[in-house]
């Protein structure tokens, strides 16, 4: 038994040399594709990726980009694009990943963050409403990481997929409760652990990120509040909500050569905040 042991050892440490271990948290040459990213979470994430080394980063949306995306846009020349698709349409998606890939000659991390909410009583939601928030939040996350999974292998390249989750995939919003949301996100998930071990074997690494509140147009009315600030003091936290930028760190981090041994798990980025 103890003879076995010094024999053994060389080959564990040959094998361990034989990786190469990125201690910087940059995406030097990397390009990006995040969903949704013409406004909101998705364009402070591609803020924060080009601020950190992206070589491009390209925008996935239904919806032509606007003035906020056209002024990160001017500071990045060149490497900040906008590519017109539809997430429920996994053609749509394929076809704009294609599109990305001739322009840019690759593609190294896809952040799949488009998404829709819908906060009332369950018992208030019509079918159709139930049936969009679906179609976006899970049916189309599952759509894009599956094409970009395929675009990964075919290039050979041990891609990065972040799903963007939410915090109530995890529990209720007591304040504005949205059950057919919360599920939606708490199967995006579920997701990232069933694709992560799936597709492990190609050297593809997907985790998520589940925000708390954030400073975004759909997010507007939570400040308006009458009773808001006597929330704060009561469910803790940072006194505020996050600035889209805030949670860029978490993505880039994910996306980096640097957690290269990350895989299937989920960043809960919250403030301390306890209002779900």
């Amino acid at each position: 038994m103890s003879s076995s042991t010094p024999a053994q050892a060389p080959a564990a440490a040959a094998s361990s040399s034989a990786v190469h271990i990125e201690t910087k948290i940059q995406l030097a040459s990397k390009v990006i594709a995040i969903t949704g990213a013409n406004r909101g979470i998705g364009l402070g994430v591609a803020e924060c990726c080009l601020s950190n080394g992206a070589h491009r980063v390209y925008s996935i949306d239904i919806s032509p980009p606007g003035d906020d995306f056209a002024a990160v846009a001017e500071r990045f020349p060149g490497q900040l694009l906008a590519v017109q698709a539809d997430v429920t349409q996994e053609e749509s998606v394929e076809q704009a990943i294609n599109k990305i890939v001739e322009e840019a000659g690759a593609l190294h991390g896809m952040v799949v963050n488009a998404g829709r909410t819908n906060h009332k009583r369950a018992l208030d939601f019509t079918k159709e409403e139930i049936e969009n928030l679906f179609s976006v939040n899970l049916f189309g996350a599952f759509f894009c990481a599956r094409v970009a999974a395929r675009t990964f292998i075919k290039l050979g390249i041990k891609g990065s997929i972040v799903f963007t989750a939410s915090m109530a995939s995890h529990r209720p919003n007591k304040r504005v409760p949205s059950a057919p949301y919360g599920a939606s996100k708490a199967g995006v998930r579920n997701m990232t652990k069933t694709l992560s071990m799936e597709w492990a074997e190609y050297g593809i690494r997907v985790n998520s990120v589940s925000p708390g509140l954030v400073n975004t147009a759909m997010t507007y009315w939570v400040p308006q509040q009458p009773d808001w600030e006597q929330q704060l003091k009561y469910y803790r936290g940072f006194p505020r909500l996050a600035e889209v930028q805030e949670l860029g760190g978490s993505y880039v981090y994910l996306l980096s050569d640097a957690a290269s041994y990350t895989t299937g798990i989920d960043m809960q980025i919250t403030g301390g905040i306890g209002i779900c």
